[in-house]
């Protein structure tokens, strides 16, 4: 690994992790650390691992082997029940959102609040406003999800998501399908999360400019395993052949390192 400082504490782990599914292998031997209170970019094509990778930090998924360490406690033979609490420190956005069609943006929000929380329907009703309020969605509670941009939806998503105060935010895609300006709205909300917050952020993406922008490093995952892991601006100038296929593609790529052998 290069271009980066040596980690301090680590909140997130995953050691030397073998997945497969119906005998086709996704991850080979993967390992990774994710110091708590980084925002951490996991890059890399369509289909080759990083949702299933985000899913084992929260124990969705378990590991054919290797281990998987939240803030050094292995999650890998907990059981559902034991997990539950694992997960309370964790906020997920989905790449789709996820929010239930027949509930409104209050209830929405207001359902991890409800399930998980003994606070009463003022207090929810509270939090629920605070948390709009902060991903930049006030005066939405009554809306359904049919009426709201995708933008919104992805806003809604994000305060769902923060309802329960996380320690760790995990963002799958966050930009997928939405135009360059409201793609930077969605970035600029990460950052802010990530500072208001003090969150450790861990987003999947295969949006390099996303990741530029938003994370402090970015780990670059391939054929089962990362194969750079390294800045924001360093990985922009990385000698890997795969990296710069991936960042420029492939006939950018090609092309400069066909000047760079023949200046």
């Amino acid at each position: 690994m290069t271009g980066l400082p040596k980690k301090r504490q680590s909140i997130l782990e995953v050691r030397d992790v073998f997945k497969s599914f119906n005998g086709l292998a996704v991850l080979e031997g993967l390992s990774l650390e994710i110091e708590r209170g980084s925002t951490v970019a996991i890059i890399g094509g369509s289909g080759c691992g990083k949702t299933v990778l985000l899913k084992h930090f929260i124990g969705l998924l378990k590991p054919d082997s290797g281990r998987v360490f939240v803030d050094s406690l292995d999650i890998t033979p907990l059981k559902e029940h034991e997990l539950r609490a694992v997960r309370r420190r964790f906020g997920m956005l989905f790449q789709g959102s996820a929010l239930f069609d027949s509930l409104s943006v209050e209830e929405n929000v207001a359902f991890p609040l409800r399930e998980h929380t003994g606070l009463s329907e003022s207090e929810i009703r509270k939090v629920v406003e605070e948390k709009l309020d902060l991903v930049g969605l006030p005066g939405v509670l009554d809306k359904y999800p049919s009426e709201l941009s995708g933008g919104m939806k992805k806003r809604v998503g994000l305060a769902r998501a923060i309802a329960l105060g996380p320690e760790v935010l995990l963002y799958d895609e966050p930009t997928t399908g939405l135009d360059p300006v409201l793609a930077d709205v969605i970035n600029e909300l990460i950052l802010k999360m990530s500072r208001t917050l003090a969150v450790t952020t861990v987003l999947v993406t295969h949006d390099i400019k996303s990741a530029c922008k938003v994370a402090d490093e970015i780990a670059m995952l391939h054929a089962g395993r990362i194969i750079e892991e390294t800045t924001p601006g360093e990985i922009q100038n990385s000698k890997n052949p795969i990296v710069r296929q991936f960042i420029l593609g492939r006939s950018e790529a090609e092309e400069s390192l066909r000047r760079e052998d023949h200046p």
